[in-house]
């Protein structure tokens, strides 16, 4: 990492949460700054950030990244540092000495050797490791690609395989595991390789698009002009045309290139970051950030460029004090201005979300701020959708996702809006169920390689390795997906507790969710249902209530049942529907019990006599049948019930409650004699 000097004074940000912006970097950074060191270096395939010195190596481990880490420390042996990078394994260490050698470092025995090329016809232009069957050691040069393995016991490289071409310079991730060549004397004919787990895939040839800027003046692509960005499991490449101020965007497959369109840019220094497969162009020199959404097709950004945040910075240290106390914090300022610089010349962005600045031996990482994004658009569907398909930050999109819903509702936004928004949410969960990207309620869990789920439409023989290609992720997240209960539970609910007036409108609402619901075969519980009862019910609305269970809008459950005959108090009808579906769901110990409740406890024994083979008599309370019996006063239901009881529960003639209610029988046929 190199960085030249600031030649125009930076911006200073406040640090405050009252900065519009949609991205942002959280102080403190990390501080890497190591008395002695020779430089920074990035190993994107550990995600160490390398600080060496004379004779050591200091290294921060930056996924995930904490700013508060310790750095740890290896020997090395003296001299100049071009790159150095760990193996995938961190057991041994590769630094470029020279243009034309590198030095491997074995960290548990400290043994040392040298490999080196022809200097009178290659330049070495850079190395990685990868973790490909075939090969553990990649190394670039002028001539073309050598693909080497690693002898730890002879302490030698073997050659495996050689590429021949002629090389100017090269980009690689390794979160794509891609390494594009690039040649010609324009620098705008590529080829590529990706060099996975799984095999070694030559991509077709291909030369980028670049305006000319005169007529015999024929511009030179340049490293810095071009970035592998890997978004929802897709691998681009993003290509900075100053010209034309465009960044031209090419999609990777495997036998085919395609360019995919432009985006403006408004600055002659870009750069680009993924944040939770957000796509961040920074306008370096107009100081603005501006993010785009490449799942959807359409390159409208997803805001307008808006400045990038520093949140957390203290205030003392930016803003003026009075003149008492400006004396004793000054060098306290002078030390700490530097950390709230945005954009500086010095620095160096990092793939896919982090940012150096070399001078000053910080580290920073890019975050998105959800919540400014969702309420900087009025298109709530593509809102919805937007917070749907982040990770990174999957309950606070989730939460987010809940408030904008329930805002739309008790703002009697009209109902085919709110219907829009509602099926994005269904669609979004019955989508993360089918894929099995629904993990609610799991904790993070480290994981040394991830499987990416292809969320493209693309042909087999088209897909790049995208199962080693995406970047290994550092924790197993919980989905932003929002089950029909969570919608519920945090919509509906809430909603009726503060909505007051006629319930109409939020019936209308839920009809249009089991629409929704129904569409993507989701079960809905019967909460659900139970909420619409009490509202049609509240309104007495009991007529269009009927209409819905015989429609079978309602599903019948034992819940939606006893609703209605809650319900029911107010409505004979309601209620005989409730008794209607517990006996149609074979519910018959609940109604019976009900029965006998309502007085019809003569009914309620005739209906245990004809279904006594579907449940146990016996489960029944007898005390219950024989005290309504009691209570009405006749001598005959009172013997009815004594006689059923004493012919079907076995055992029941030799109850103390036998003895009890014959004894009040006989006494009442007595006082009817008398």
């Amino acid at each position: 990492m190199s960085g030249k000097a600031s030649t125009s004074k930076p911006s200073i940000g406040l640090g405050g949460s009252d900065g519009l912006s949609h991205a942002y970097i959280q102080y403190p950074p990390l501080r890497c700054n190591v008395p002695g060191s020779s430089g920074l270096f990035y190993d994107d395939g550990n995600k160490l950030l390398l600080s060496p010195t004379a004779d050591q190596v200091f290294s921060w481990k930056v996924g995930p990244f904490d700013p508060l880490i310790d750095p740890d420390t290896d020997s090395i042996s003296e001299g100049p540092i071009i790159a150095i990078r760990y193996s995938l394994d961190t057991k041994v260490i590769a630094i470029q000495r020279s243009n034309h050698e590198v030095q491997f470092w074995d960290r548990e025995t400290g043994g040392t050797f040298i490999h080196k090329c022809r200097p009178e016809s290659e330049t070495i232009l850079g190395f990685f490791w990868t973790d490909c069957q075939q090969c553990d050691f990649v190394l670039v040069k002028t001539s073309g690609l050598d693909l080497l393995a690693y002898n730890s016991e002879s302490k030698s490289l073997q050659l495996m395989q050689t590429k021949k071409l002629n090389v100017s310079w090269f980009v690689y991730t390794h979160e794509s595991r891609l390494v594009l060549l690039a040649s010609g004397m324009q620098c705008k004919t590529f080829h590529g390789f990706q060099i996975s787990s799984a095999d070694i895939v030559r991509l077709p040839r291909f030369e980028m698009v670049m305006a000319k800027s005169e007529a015999n003046s024929k511009p030179v692509l340049a490293a810095e002009d071009v970035f592998i960005v890997t978004v929802y499991g897709r691998i681009y490449c993003l290509q900075v045309d100053r010209v034309a101020m465009l960044l031209h965007s090419y999609r990777l497959y495997r036998d085919a290139v395609i360019q995919q369109g432009s985006l403006p840019i408004y600055s002659n220094r870009i750069a680009v970051s993924v944040v939770d497969n957000v796509l961040l162009i920074h306008q370096v020199e107009a100081k603005v950030v501006i993010l785009y959404d490449l799942f959807v097709d359409s390159r409208a950004p997803i805001s307008a460029p808006l400045p990038l945040l520093l949140r957390g910075f203290p205030r003392s240290s930016t803003l003026s004090q009075s003149s008492g106390k400006e004396s004793e914090s000054s060098g306290g300022n002078v030390l700490s201005n530097h950390e709230a610089v945005t954009y500086a010349n010095t620095w160096t962005f990092l793939v896919p979300d982090l940012v150096c600045d070399v001078a000053n031996k910080l580290l920073w990482k890019f975050n998105l701020d959800l919540e400014a994004i969702s309420a900087s658009s009025s298109e709530v569907p593509s809102v919805l959708e937007f917070l749907q398909r982040r990770k990174l930050e999957a309950n606070k999109a989730k939460q987010l996702c809940l408030g904008i819903t329930r805002t739309l509702i008790l703002e009697h936004r009209p109902v085919p809006v709110v219907a829009k928004a509602v099926n994005v949410l269904v669609t979004s969960y019955s989508h993360s169920i089918k894929t099995g990207s629904y993990l609610k309620g799991l904790k993070p869990e480290k994981t040394s390689t991830s499987v990416v789920q292809n969320t493209g439409a693309d042909t087999a023989n088209l897909k790049l390795n995208l199962k080693e290609a995406q970047v290994e992720e550092e924790s197993q997240l919980a989905s932003a997906a929002i089950s029909p209960d969570e919608i519920y539970s945090f919509v509906f609910s809430p909603v009726d507790e503060e909505m007051v007036g006629d319930p109409s409108y939020l019936v209308a609402i839920i009809i249009e969710f089991l629409h929704s619901a129904n569409s993507e075969k989701i079960r809905v519980l019967p909460n659900v249902y139970v909420l619409i009862i009490q509202l049609l019910a509240r309104n007495e609305r009991y007529a269009e209530l009927g209409l819905f269970v015989l429609n079978k809008i309602l599903e019948p459950s034992k819940e939606v049942a006893l609703q209605l005959l809650e319900s029911g108090r107010q409505d004979a009808q309601t209620r005989k529907l409730g008794l209607d579906m517990l006996r149609q769901l074979g519910l018959h110990h609940d109604y019976v019990l009900l029965l006998v409740q309502d007085g019809y406890y003569l009914e309620a024994l005739r209906y245990a006599r004809k279904y006594k083979n579907y449940f146990q008599v016996d489960t029944i309370r007898s005390s219950l049948f024989l005290e309504a019996a009691f209570v009405s006063n006749d001598s005959q239901h009172l013997a009815a019930v004594l006689r059923f009881f004493t012919d079907f529960l076995p055992g029941f003639k030799n109850t103390s409650e036998h003895n009890r209610y014959c004894r009040i029988l006989n006494e009442m046929n007595s006082s009817m004699t008398v």
